[in-house]
């Protein structure tokens, strides 16, 4: 089940990559790409807590905390984006290096 949550977070942060990129250069990523990065992203979370729930003398913490948080910034930034206001550059830059943080916390913990 971790080794899911892992596989789905890197194709998540695949999509995040190519969102960003066209929103770099003033390009408008498809609904489908971004639909799938969410959608992706929170599956991948809700096995990382299914896993923390049967696991709870072990599991990644400060990932899950991370992931929340990088959530929150994800769900921020749609909720502008169905208002058609763009996000701002630097709550895009502090998801992203949020997400990224946990994703790398989630592999030291599998793998260290």
């Amino acid at each position: 089940m971790i080794y899911t949550s892992i596989a789905l977070f890197a194709l998540t942060a695949a999509l995040g990559l190519g969102i960003l990129i066209k929103w770099l250069t003033k390009k408008d990523a498809p609904r489908s790409v971004i639909y799938s990065h969410g959608i992706f992203a929170v599956i991948a979370l809700l096995l990382l807590v299914i896993y923390a729930v049967q696991n709870p003398d072990n599991f990644p913490k400060v990932s899950i905390v991370l992931f929340v948080l990088a959530a929150i910034g994800g769900l921020y930034m749609f909720a502008l984006d169905l208002k058609k206001k763009a996000s701002p550059l630097n709550i895009t830059f502090i998801h992203a290096l949020i997400a990224l943080g946990g994703f790398v916390t989630l592999l030291l913990f599998v793998f260290a």
